[in-house]
């Protein structure tokens, strides 16, 4: 009778460790990100790890919110694809918040304001402002507020890429007339290239950046937001700010 219980307590001492093991083990949350925006998202070429402000204001999220997350690089439309159809958790990727997109997943709250800005080359006289973009070939990458606002525009010809700067190389090698992307970006290119290329007018939108999340994951969203909260109240988004978007001198 003591050998049996013995053999049953040390059954339930191992029982009892194992589950705590598997406790301890959160699940991964995937999150996509298309890495050709910098500076909010790119591939280093030095380590050939993501990088950028993005990447770096979700993983502090996931620390305060307490996830285990594991970025997945993916091109733009398949990450709106997969997000629709849940194939990752959540993506963050310079994504501007809008009713279409509401209608396929779930936003957290937002984290960036931006909007659209032209980038046309240094030597342009003819275009000062969207206004001018009718009767021009204008790039931008495809799927993007960019090629939105490019549809709008009367007489303007969408040229779409399925990476930004594609659509730059094109505006510096004369074979588009402007480039519409968001200003962050815009004005990134813009500052390495300034013999170059330039900015015609201001930003004429008004966009917020969201993380995006799988429809089926509100509990997700609630935990990205109380991450998010803390992170802003710790003034990480203004560090982040002066890292990757302030101009270098």
């Amino acid at each position: 009778m003591k050998r049996l219980f013995w053999l049953v307590l040390v059954g339930l001492v191992l029982f009892s460790l194992v589950l705590g093991g598997c406790a301890a083990k959160a699940e991964k949350v995937r999150i996509a990100t298309d890495a050709t925006w910098p500076p909010f998202e790119s591939v280093s070429e030095q380590t050939k790890e993501i990088e950028g402000f993005d990447i770096d204001l979700m993983t502090a999220i996931a620390e305060e919110a307490g996830l285990e997350i594991e970025f997945v690089n993916v091109g733009w439309d398949p990450l709106l694809a997969g997000m629709a159809q849940c194939q990752y958790d959540a993506a963050i990727s310079a994504m501007t918040i809008t009713e279409e997109r509401k209608e396929k997943f779930l936003f957290s709250d937002p984290y960036f304001e931006a909007g659209q800005i032209v980038t046309v080359r240094i030597d342009n006289t003819e275009i000062a402002s969207k206004d001018d973009l009718a009767g021009k070939v204008a790039g931008a990458q495809i799927g993007t507020t960019g090629s939105f606002e490019i549809e709008k525009i009367e007489g303007a010809t969408l040229k779409t890429y399925d990476d930004i700067g594609l659509a730059m190389q094109d505006l510096m090698n004369g074979q588009i007339d402007a480039v519409v992307a968001d200003n962050p970006l815009a004005l990134g290119y813009i500052g390495k290239n300034a013999d170059k290329l330039k900015a015609a007018g201001g930003v004429f939108t008004e966009e917020n950046y969201g993380i995006a999340v799988c429809k089926t994951k509100p509990e997700l969203v609630a935990k990205i937001n109380e991450g998010l909260a803390a992170v802003k109240a710790a003034g990480v988004i203004d560090q982040l700010v002066d890292k990757w978007l302030a101009p270098a001198e």
